[in-house]
């Protein structure tokens, strides 16, 4: 998932081509391809396919074509024509009121993204203390909130370390643990011992049980969101027509890699009906390690893994936040008191009324039994707002290369219409199912999840970006608009 805010200008090369421009340093395909893969990728979502055994394969890849290779090209080209983030390209290609609509949804699905980041920290972490811990509520509720709030702690001393500890995430918290949990699950089979999952050919595709078997899908969408991220670096390549495509594919090869084989693993030693969508990786370590003999290694991936987690959370706190709040200065979005920072210059109001809202979420783990079903929810939520910006991008870039064809950019996507065609399509089959509860849920009323993620939807995502568009003053401009995109 994306850390760079959707309304902050980004320094950065411009596209080939460009007179008088300075050139950073170049950087290598490669190391943009495993920039990416650190960026998407996690072993958070693996419980989440590992309910369906082998057919995980099929529920990652469709969307990797459909959705994660759209997203990519898509944002590439846009990222090397337009700096400023998702507000710049939807502001050009839609109108600015669509434009802090974009912006909004990418900072407010945070508020549903936290809680759920949390949730799986909570659940990881209870395997270092009490393994009975990982189901209850009241524990998850106060992780969440405690966990949360030192984060904001920590982010407004403006400590340089937390861009070190969320990079270093992707080695600590998910390429070691990963490696070592599809290892020890190859060895596991080789040893003769049978797979909780069916792994015959005929469980390649899940089975139909009516449209609600494959509304786990729509996570995955929100695992392969951020590709736009790093599509602001395709000026720095030396050529980047051609080397940008490639690095995508390695890297939809890689995240798909990091994402399918650790599920795998998972649902050969924890069956199924037994599997929590947050404690599920902890699950599997502990059944694996204890299998092998090495039990007391279960406490030590569990700190590993909160330490990524945790890591992560510190960069988005400081991403998407910061990008509302300088186009709340530039634009007169914000009013005054949102738009007040502290002596490091980070945006402590908005932190805090997020936090508020945070603690809320989080507390309904505290007062909901289930703590799957909370997070299931939530993760959805998650995704619906986040689709809007994506929505809202696979237009701009087909009105923007109508209406400024001309325009320099580094790289064009070939078969422009056709690939926003794809990944629009796809946004919308997701966004409606997603409405849909899913079979593992058993005989709840779907009319009436229907309505929470709705209300989750509307509450949070839309109605404050139409009140900050209705209720905006001149008077709430700090800062003047920057000339590239007054236009």
């Amino acid at each position: 998932m994306s850390d760079v805010s959707a309304g902050q200008p980004l320094p950065r090369a411009k596209a080939p081509g460009l007179a008088g421009v300075p050139r950073q340093q170049w950087i290598s395909w490669l190391a943009l391809a495993f920039l990416t893969t650190g960026s998407v990728a996690s072993l958070r979502s693996a419980p989440t396919m590992a309910v369906y055994g082998l057919a995980c394969v099929f529920l990652y890849v469709v969307p990797g074509i459909v959705f994660l290779l759209p997203t990519a090209l898509v944002s590439a080209e846009l990222a090397s024509g337009w700096s400023g983030g998702v507000y710049r390209w939807v502001s050009e290609g839609v109108g600015k009121g669509w434009g802090l609509l974009a912006v909004w949804c990418q900072f407010a699905m945070t508020i549903f993204y936290y809680p759920t980041l949390l949730a799986y920290v909570a659940s990881t972490l209870a395997y270092v203390i009490n393994p009975d811990l990982a189901t209850s509520g009241v524990w998850t509720g106060m992780i969440i909130v405690i966990v949360y709030w030192a984060g904001v702690f920590v982010s407004a001393k403006g400590m340089k370390e937390v861009a070190k500890l969320a990079s270093s995430g992707l080695v600590i918290g998910t390429l070691i643990p990963g490696a070592l949990l599809v290892i020890m699950g190859v060895v596991y089979l080789l040893q003769g011992n049978a797979s909780a999952a069916p792994m015959t050919g005929d469980a390649l595709i899940p089975a139909w049980t009516g449209i609600a078997s494959l509304v786990l899908i729509v996570n995955n969408f929100l695992s392969y969101s951020g590709m736009e991220m790093n599509a602001v670096h395709v000026g720095e390549l030396r050529n980047p027509a051609k080397e940008f495509p490639k690095a995508m594919f390695l890297a939809m090869g890689l995240v798909l890699l990091i994402f399918i084989l650790p599920a795998l693993a998972i649902s050969w030693v924890v069956p199924a009906d037994t599997l929590s969508l947050t404690a599920g990786v902890m699950q599997a370590f502990s059944e694996f390690f204890g299998h092998f003999g090495v039990a007391f290694l279960v406490p030590i991936v569990a700190i590993a893994l909160v330490c990524a987690s945790v890591g992560g959370m510190l960069g988005w706190l400081a991403g998407p936040s910061k990008g509302l709040l300088l186009i709340g200065k530039r634009y007169g979005y914000l009013p005054p008191f949102f738009q007040k920072v502290n002596k490091q210059g980070i945006q402590v109001n908005i932190l805090v009324v997020q936090g508020a809202l945070t603690t809320v979420i989080g507390l309904m783990y505290a007062f909901i039994p289930d703590v799957s079903s909370v997070y299931w929810i939530l993760s959805v939520m998650t995704t619906q707002v986040y689709l809007v910006v994506y929505l809202l991008m696979f237009v701009a870039a087909v009105r923007l290369r109508r209406s400024q064809p001309d325009h320099p950019r580094g790289y064009k996507v070939p078969a422009l219409g056709l690939m926003c065609a794809v990944g629009f399509l796809a946004s919308i089959a997701a966004f409606a199912i997603g409405f849909i509860p899913p079979s593992q849920f058993g005989d709840g009323d779907a009319g009436t999840y229907a309505l929470i993620i709705i209300t989750g939807i509307v509450l949070i995502g839309l109605l404050p970006a139409l009140l900050l568009i209705w209720l905006r003053r001149p008077s709430w401009q700090a800062e003047p608009e920057p000339a590239e995109v007054a236009s």
